[in-house]
């Protein structure tokens, strides 16, 4: 919990509690259903809670934001985002409907009424977005595919709506057909070497009707 509040200081005290009671909650849940790895549980606040929150360095949402996780798994990035973000409406989406047991269970205990979940695949979500978050659930060609009908039209924001990634290593190669994307180093942000070589990747997507 230390490692939040290193980086996020203003955190009011729900939002301290609602974080602190994170690490409990998973741990309880891992128990029955697997969603975050043995190794990863002890190090849930740097792998999984502050990685979710590099998106906050590199955009703050506005008020009535609202932002598509897919294939979220155990609730990450749009868990850790949602007690950030209390004013954004989420929308968690996974084609695997145990992890989203635990995700329900513990929006439900930390009473995120900003959440909803649903159990489909990307392509059968309806509706827009201003921006899609995912952290790196297959290649940035496919996830595209997935959702480039679903970024909504008006832009609120410094950076234009679209697709907010989080992924690591080498992207040269797999980033070849998007010259508009921008790389956000996370390591000038965090100092952990976890994410010495992890990145934000915004590639704007026009609306499309």
């Amino acid at each position: 919990m230390q490692q939040i509040l290193k980086y996020f200081p203003d955190l009011s005290e729900a939002q301290i509690d609602q974080f602190e009671r994170l690490h409990g909650l998973y741990l309880d849940w891992n128990l029955k259903i697997n969603v975050v790895s043995r190794k990863d549980i002890d190090e849930l606040y740097i792998r999984h809670v502050l990685h979710s929150l590099a998106i906050a360095k590199v955009i703050q949402f506005k008020p009535d934001t609202r932002i598509l996780d897919v294939g979220t798994g155990g609730g990450f990035p749009g868990i850790p985002l949602a007690i950030l973000f209390p004013d954004c409406q989420f929308h968690l989406v996974d084609s695997i409907n145990k992890k989203l047991k635990v995700v329900n269970a513990v929006a439900e205990s930390l009473g995120l009424s900003n959440v909803k979940t649903s159990h489909k695949r990307a392509e059968e979500i309806n509706g827009t977005y201003d921006f899609i978050v995912s952290r790196a659930v297959t290649a940035m060609p496919t996830f595209v595919s997935w959702v480039k009908r679903k970024v909504s039209k008006k832009s609120h924001h410094s950076i234009k709506n679209g697709i907010l990634y989080l992924k690591g290593g080498d992207l040269t190669e797999e980033l070849q057909d998007f010259p508009k994307a921008t790389l956000y180093d996370l390591n000038v942000y965090f100092t952990e070497d976890f994410f010495e070589t992890k990145k934000v990747v915004h590639l704007p997507l026009k609306f499309k009707g």
